[in-house]
């Protein structure tokens, strides 16, 4: 019987501390898992605020095509007039 008792005390034993290892990886992996949640949201943070950097560029860029292509065809409907006018 006392070597009963021994077997399941050694027993005991050696699943408290597998469990405790067990526990220390998870909380490890616990605290990785937050950090990498913090990692992706600045990540998201970062590629909306270029995304909107990059729209805002693209429409200031539409704008000045725009006013080219209405500065040309001024010029263009001037060169046709002078041209009609000289003949």
């Amino acid at each position: 019987m006392g070597n009963e008792v021994t077997l399941s005390v050694l027993f005991g034993f050696i699943s408290s501390v597998l469990l405790a290892i067990v526990a220390y990886f998870v909380k490890q992996l616990h605290a990785d898992f937050k950090v990498m949640e913090k990692d992706i949201s600045e990540v998201k943070t970062m590629a909306l605020i270029i995304k909107t950097e990059f729209k805002s560029s693209y429409e200031i860029l539409n704008k000045k095509v725009k006013n080219l292509e209405q500065r040309i065809g001024k010029i263009e409907l001037y060169q046709f007039k002078n041209h009609d006018h000289e003949k």
